[in-house]
């Protein structure tokens, strides 16, 4: 009786203070200091998790099974373009690409579509800055701001061409976290990617500060040396949320 009681009462303490799922890791909040904002402050991030590794062409396999409004052919151009799962033989699923591309990460994938993913799992995408947040961290320090062979790597990664097929997830970089590929497999959604545009109030019809873009880029940056964060700003600011892109991906927070 009283092993039975003791099992019952670990059950809900740890339903209380809450277990990291397998399939995702905790992240403690802190602070970071974003590439732009519009005070000089540094931004709060609460605790949250975020998946280990980038959404596979799998898992999305097993979405558009269970949500068939979703399967390559059949989404409103309003939520995805003609590019969207282009790489999938079938509707469904991969086709003939399905032995290499099984554990690779889906791409050619909209926000909208990814969003709703995330949503069907009981979990969203991630902000810009829970991203950039996990982001800082290298394969052996949560905060790597002040690692210039780090952020070289990244920038080097940038530099390379993707792959026709991309590699299996969990195979590259791991960072202190424990988070896969965050950098060095496919660019990937978030939350508000839209947010590097709205650097105003959106009800302002100038919202938009033509001296954040092209040549004077660097002038209201917190660290102008953090050119890896200049190319992820740059590239956020370049998409739309119907785009399908093959080197975008996504993964889920919670």
């Amino acid at each position: 009786m009283r092993k039975l009681l003791f099992i019952i009462m670990m059950y809900f303490f740890n339903l209380s203070v809450g277990q990291t799922p397998k399939s995702m890791v905790y992240i403690e909040g802190g602070t970071y200091v974003p590439l732009y904002s519009l005070d000089t402050g540094k931004v709060k991030v609460a605790s949250f998790y975020m998946d280990k590794f980038p959404v596979t062409n799998a898992d999305f396999e097993k979405f558009a099974a269970q949500h068939p409004e979703w399967q390559k052919g059949k989404v409103k151009p309003i939520y995805a373009d003609k590019k969207y799962l282009q790489h999938w033989q079938y509707s469904n699923k991969l086709g003939k690409d399905s032995i290499t591309l099984k554990n690779s990460p889906v791409v050619n994938i909209s926000w909208f579509a990814a969003k709703k993913y995330c949503e069907c799992q009981g979990k969203r995408l991630p902000t810009v800055a829970e991203w950039e947040y996990v982001a800082l961290a290298s394969e052996t320090k949560k905060n790597a701001s002040d690692d210039k062979v780090f952020y070289q790597k990244i920038l080097d990664w940038y530099g390379n061409a993707s792959a026709d097929k991309l590699p299996n997830v969990g195979k590259k970089f791991k960072n202190a976290y424990g988070v896969y590929d965050i950098h060095g497999l496919v660019w990937e959604w978030n939350l508000d990617f839209i947010s590097a545009l709205a650097t105003r109030d959106s009800r302002d019809g100038n919202n938009l500060d033509k001296n954040e873009f092209c040549g004077a880029g660097g002038k209201g940056a917190k660290n102008p040396g953090n050119y890896a964060a200049f190319m992820r700003y740059a590239m956020r600011s370049s998409l739309k949320a119907n785009y399908n892109i093959p080197n975008v991906g996504f993964r889920c927070v919670k």
